[in-house]
């Protein structure tokens, strides 16, 4: 069964939603929260991780800030989720997936996936700790896009996102020609599932995207 464990970081300890398939792990996969924390949704993506054969940990990366936070998706929360990643910083949050890619690597190779601000620091584990790594509508992508990746990565948009204006989508390919961009007819946030911009037909498709990726990658 899912359950919480406790990740050993070099920035102290966070707890992390762990989510394991019922065989042998194919990959490990690291999830990485949106502004709201490692809330409910952010669990049930993992544990759909687990179910296509990943052994996954999601990190609870306020644990450093306040432990066992978890935001409403309204304008307070919003405004808090996001001064606690600019708190965090995406020095502190690189750390935390790399502790959590050491403790999956028994299973073998390791990527991420990550949604808002956790695409961004999806991203930041390509170019910086080399894992394969799914960016889901990372509105702080393109300050990094310069840098280079030591593993590939697949980005996602939705193209009634007024976070990430078409110039921003349009500078991933500008700048990293050879990683595949894929835009859908959705807003942010449209992979989860209890947001009002949730748009199902973008979100499965984009599943299915980066679940070939992932089967491509981290094989």
């Amino acid at each position: 069964m899912p359950n919480w464990i406790t990740l050993p970081t070099p920035l102290g300890p966070v707890r992390a939603w762990q989510a394991l398939p019922s065989g042998s792990p194919r990959a490990g996969l690291v999830v990485i929260q949106e502004i709201f924390g490692a809330n409910a949704h952010i669990r049930h993506v993992a544990e759909q991780y687990a179910g296509e054969g990943y052994a996954v940990l999601a990190p609870s990366f306020f644990d450093l800030i306040e432990p066992d936070l978890q935001l409403d998706y309204d304008a307070d929360g919003v405004s808090r989720g996001k001064a606690l990643v600019d708190e965090l910083g995406v020095d502190r949050a690189v750390t935390v997936v790399e502790a959590a890619a050491a403790v999956l690597a028994p299973y073998g190779k390791v990527g991420t996936v990550g949604y808002c601000w956790g695409g961004t620091i999806a991203m930041l584990a390509a170019q910086r700790l080399g894992l394969p790594s799914a960016s889901y509508y990372g509105a702080r992508n393109v300050p990094f896009l310069d840098a280079a990746f030591k593993a590939p990565a697949i980005f996602h948009f939705g193209d009634q996102d007024a976070s990430i204006p078409a110039a921003a989508v349009a500078a991933h390919r500008e700048k990293q020609p050879d990683l595949p961009v894929y835009v859908y007819p959705a807003d942010h946030a449209f992979n989860r599932e209890v947001g009002m911009h949730y748009h199902p037909a973008s979100a499965n498709l984009a599943r299915e995207r980066t679940l070939a990726f992932f089967s491509e990658n981290l094989r």
